[in-house]
């Protein structure tokens, strides 16, 4: 598995989303039904850093070679990051109503389609790629 397109992609959604949470939380809660108080933007906004700063850390390491003993931290976090996220989406993918529910499936898959190459990549043995640094 090509590593390096791995990391660009996820690197691109979280920090998509991270921008996207921190700032327009507002829009975001209203959009979803949940409620906008002070509590919840802040909490968006925190969520959002978190996820801008995971996803710079994907970004300046997709030259790396990852897997194996290489960067398992790396992997490990993404992964744990995904498959937990994945579980919770799973769970409640159905309890949203018409409106809201393609956007929950879309991001549910997105997220197993992660859980699943990050997955891959802790079980094997790194490759480099002929013809790269």
């Amino acid at each position: 598995m090509n590593t390096k397109l791995l990391m660009i992609a996820s690197s691109i959604f979280l920090m998509i989303s991270g921008l996207a949470l921190t700032f327009i939380p507002e829009e975001i809660t209203e959009y979803l039904n949940a409620g906008t108080n002070q509590t919840s933007v802040l909490l968006l906004q925190i969520l959002g850093s978190l996820y801008l700063g995971f996803g710079m850390l994907n970004w300046m390491t997709k030259n790396n070679l990852i897997g194996g003993i290489y960067s398992r931290p790396l992997v490990i976090g993404n992964l744990a990051h995904f498959l937990v996220s994945s579980f919770a989406l799973i769970k409640i993918v159905g309890k949203y109503s018409e409106s809201e529910f393609p956007i929950i499936l879309t991001i549910t898959i997105i997220y197993a389609v992660f859980t699943l190459c990050f997955g891959y990549v802790f079980m094997k043995n790194p490759n480099k790629v002929a013809g790269t640094n």
